[in-house]
């Protein structure tokens, strides 16, 4: 039996953080780090350290604000356009060109297209100047001793040439946070190999490294930690030699049999947290050992990450001399599109894409498993549920931090519907044509997507749906669901719909009658591909009872792929390009029509897209896919 304590706690999650702060008063950490010098040349984004006062002047001398002549404007009083004056070079007036030092005597500068030379040794002018005009007086941008930049900001470009301006040459600034990674886990492999079953990928450390740098701070990783207390406590004592100012051990966080860092602080020093209410990332640990905090980072990439924007960018603000609140992104408000529920004790932290359909910013929740590192990628923001709230209803308002600027969230084009793998590749094209706009996509079935735009969450729907009554794809189903609204109906593309099986067909699946000895791997209620195997088994009179896996769904053709080709289901249907995809075999069962539906108000909004549709280069290179067909692409069908 292992002597290991199992233990979480529940801690809010400013209890959980107060603790912290509060060990780290008491040995003298809780004040920004000192200042460096460091080169203008290198200073951008580091934080001032202290006040930076002028050196010098500037400009440190009275300058010529434009090319001309240098003159005492007493000299120019009689000037009048009935009576010119003319003055005498070198004696009352002298040439001078933009920057340089106004010579003894002289006040003013008369631009040189505002005088005539009736010879080579004097001027003429008409008109009377003032003093001081085109001058630039000493100390008019900066005086020696006036505060430029005061301590705690961040250096942007334009400071580092004011600094320069006035006389600096280096800038003092907070020491960049030292933060040493400790990876943990015997399933661990380098990005550059090959995981095999049972392995995975070690790139935490990759996102919390660069969190780390986008905070401000430098990260250094060790080498990958077996799950081991020993070896644990061993590179806790390496890493503690490197005077970091924080150490994250990544995984082991939680109360399982593989799970050592909390015993390892424990030992160590003294351990603060050991779960924090808030999902995802709940098995978070705060400790201090020696005078150095550890925090230890759950092992799922979602929360691996929340864990970096909750907790260690905000630790690093104020160790850099900024407000923790430095480390927020912008907040919006935005209207939910589904009901969610949330643990009633924790912080709930759900990942959103977000577009403006209408006069609604509507928020959509993403995949909100903590193995998800999609979600982190698809996400537009972060919204935040409270504590002691269940959760939020479809429609309800609530709070999100921005991962986009809200600009480039309202040009989004938000498609709902049927999952079709080429509508990556038309985004892709809408990127590269329309650098402002970008198309984001969410499958929730064709059905979904009509029931979407009914309730004007989306900007369009793809639909493939087959009306068994009439054999016609689409507007019937169009007609009934939408039936109050104007729309426009465009084809997207023919494509080939088909049964994956593994390679090599090793049970001889040929047609529908087989489909009863085997397992199967269905997609989910509305969407366009399980209608149409409820037809086809209808018209081949066979009872979806009798099919093993029937209630087994995904929600995309690729989803549906992966499960044949991981020996999850042995048949499933699906698009050709999904088959081809996975190294599937595939086994054509017909075509169908792939549409686009929008509605009228969206039009204006979408025609990058419809342009896309038109554009010839699209239209072959979606051609050139196995199992499309682009001799209807871009056609308007109906308005309905």
């Amino acid at each position: 039996m292992s002597d290991r304590h199992f233990y979480l706690e529940d801690i809010p999650l400013e209890e959980a953080t107060g603790r912290l702060w509060e060990a780290l008063r008491k040995i003298g950490k809780d004040q920004p780090l000192a200042g460096e010098a460091v080169p203008l040349a290198a200073a951008l984004g580091r934080v001032t350290a202290e006040g930076h006062f002028a050196q010098r002047s500037s400009p440190h001398y009275h300058a010529a604000a434009m090319d001309g002549y240098a003159v005492r404007s007493a000299d120019t009083n009689e000037a009048t356009e009935t009576r010119p004056l003319q003055l005498r070079l070198q004696s009352q007036a002298y040439p001078v060109n933009t920057g340089d030092p106004l010579p003894p005597t002289t006040d003013a500068v008369i631009m040189i297209e505002d005088v005539q030379h009736p010879d080579s040794e004097t001027i003429e002018i008409r008109a009377a100047i003032t003093p001081r005009q085109h001058v630039r007086l000493m100390g008019e941008d900066m005086v020696t001793t006036e505060l430029v930049l005061p301590s705690n900001h961040v250096l942007r470009p334009v400071d580092l040439g004011a600094l320069a301006g006035c006389g600096y040459a280096v800038a003092t600034v907070r020491r960049r946070p030292r933060v040493i990674i400790i990876p943990t886990g015997n399933e661990l492999v380098l990005p550059d190999q090959a995981p095999e079953a049972g392995q995975i990928t070690e790139y935490n450390s990759l996102v919390l490294g660069a969190q780390i740098q986008q905070a401000g701070g430098v990260a250094r990783v060790m080498d990958i930690v077996a799950d081991d207390l020993a070896q644990l406590r061993i590179a806790i004592e390496a890493a503690l030699e490197g005077v970091p100012d924080l150490i994250l051990v990544l995984s082991g966080s939680s109360a399982g049999s593989r799970d050592f860092t909390a015993n390892a602080i424990q030992e160590m020093g003294r351990l603060l947290v050991h779960g924090v209410a808030v999902r995802p990332g709940h098995p978070v640990i705060m400790g201090m050992v020696q005078t150095i905090p550890i925090i230890g980072v759950p092992g799922y990439p979602v929360s691996a990450a929340l864990t970096g924007e909750l907790l260690i960018e905000p630790l690093l603000a104020r160790w850099l001399g900024l407000s923790a609140d430095y480390a927020t992104k912008p907040r919006t408000q935005a209207i939910m599109t589904r009901k969610l529920t949330s643990p009633i004790g924790d912080d709930d932290f759900v990942r959103v894409t977000l577009a403006q359909v209408g006069e609604r910013l509507l928020a959509a929740p993403l995949n909100r498993g903590a193995g998800i590192i999609t979600s982190l990628v698809r996400a537009d923001g972060l919204a935040h549920i409270p504590r002691f709230s269940e959760g939020v209803d479809m429609g309800q308002v609530v709070e999100v931090q921005l991962y986009h600027p809200l600009a480039l969230i309202q040009q989004t084009i938000l498609a709902m519907g049927s999952h079709d793998p080429m509508l990556d590749l038309l985004g892709q094209f809408i990127a590269n044509t329309y650098p402002t706009r970008r198309l984001t996509s969410a499958n929730v079935g064709s059905m979904g997507g009509l029931v979407a735009l009914r309730r004007h969450e989306a900007h369009l729907a793809g639909i493939h749906l087959l009306d068994p009554n009439t054999g016609t794809y689409n507007l019937p189903y169009i007609r009934q669901h939408l039936k109050d609204e104007t729309v426009t109906v465009v084809t997207f593309a023919h494509r080939e719909q088909g049964l994956m099986v593994t390679a090599g067909n090793p049970l001889g699946v040929r047609s529908w009658d087989d489909l009863p000895r085997c397992r199967y791997v269905n997609r989910q209620r509305g969407a366009g591909t399980r209608l149409l195997l409820d037809y086809e088994l209808e018209q081949h009179g066979i009872d979806s009872n009798s099919i093993q896996g029937y209630e087994h769904e995904e929600y995309t053709h690729l989803a549906v792929a992966a499960a044949v080709a991981s020996g999850v289901a042995d048949v499933g249907l699906g698009v050709r390009s999904a088959a081809l995809a996975m190294r599937l075999d595939f086994i054509s069962v017909g075509w169908e029509r792939y549409d686009l539906v929008i509605p009228e108000p969206h039009l204006a909004h979408v025609e990058p897209l419809l342009a896309v549709l038109r554009n010839a280069t699209f239209q072959q290179t979606l051609a050139a896919q196995p199992g499309y067909d682009t001799r209807e692409t871009g056609q308007f069908i109906a308005v309905t």
